[in-house]
């Protein structure tokens, strides 16, 4: 009988059964609550696509779209491939163009915003940022556990707040709502892998001047039922 390595395998068995599922959970719920009515949602990264196909399930009045640059065999929603620059649609092709968790890893996380900026009109996000103790070795853990078995790149590029304005600043989005307390892992876990590291962030086109006049608070905002049109 062979049984899993404990420093690999064993890690991975029990991230699937506490994390991902509640994650999945959590986000699609999440997401539901806040994407506008009535909208078509390119899944940028979407992997297997589990997250947007309950996500379509909490919310009939959307469509769901996918792509990635590595196309698994099986998936939840009609996936695309791409390079992993460019996403492959027209001009206002969408409504809303969704990264979960796949901004940090890529080199240069502006040019996917710019480009979801480029066919949408919201842009959706799911990240982290680097802030508190030894948050970078923090997040590289558990980039390495959820992804390293499916091929998935890992530069560990996790941004700092002040980074993540000022690409939003320059390509002229800003948050309407910005939520940093998302109860992704079950306690006590999330007192480590939880705090401080995690955001959601629902973005759409701004005039240059709310960026100079108006900072971006980075506060512990929670759900409300209130859904932009």
């Amino acid at each position: 009988m062979n049984l899993p390595s404990p420093s690999y395998s064993s890690v991975e068995v029990l991230h699937d059964k506490l994390v991902l599922n509640r994650r999945v959970k959590i986000l699609s719920h999440l997401f539901a609550e806040i994407i506008p009515r009535r909208t078509r949602v390119l899944d940028v990264g979407c992997g297997d696509g589990l997250l947007s196909a309950m996500l379509q399930s909490l919310r009939s009045d959307i469509s769901v779209q996918g792509i990635d640059v590595l196309v698994r065999k099986h998936t939840h929603i009609p996936v695309e491939a791409f390079d992993g620059l460019h996403i492959p649609f027209g001009d206002a092709s969408f409504d809303v163009v969704l990264f979960s968790d796949v901004l940090h890893h890529t080199d240069d996380p502006t040019t996917l915003q710019r480009e979801a900026s480029r066919v949408s009109r919201w842009v959706l996000i799911k990240d982290h940022r680097r802030k508190g103790l030894a948050a970078a070795q923090r997040l590289r853990f558990m980039d390495w556990v959820g992804n390293s078995r499916f091929g998935v790149a890992l530069p560990y590029n996790y941004w700092t707040e002040k980074q993540w304005e000022t690409a939003w600043q320059q390509i002229g989005l800003r948050p309407k709502k910005l939520i940093t307390r998302l109860g992704l892992y079950p306690p006590p876990a999330d007192w480590i892998f939880g705090a401080q590291l995690h955001f959601v962030a629902l973005l759409k086109e701004c005039d240059p001047a709310e960026h100079r006049h108006s900072p971006i608070h980075w506060s512990h905002d929670s759900v409300t039922k209130d859904l932009p049109e």
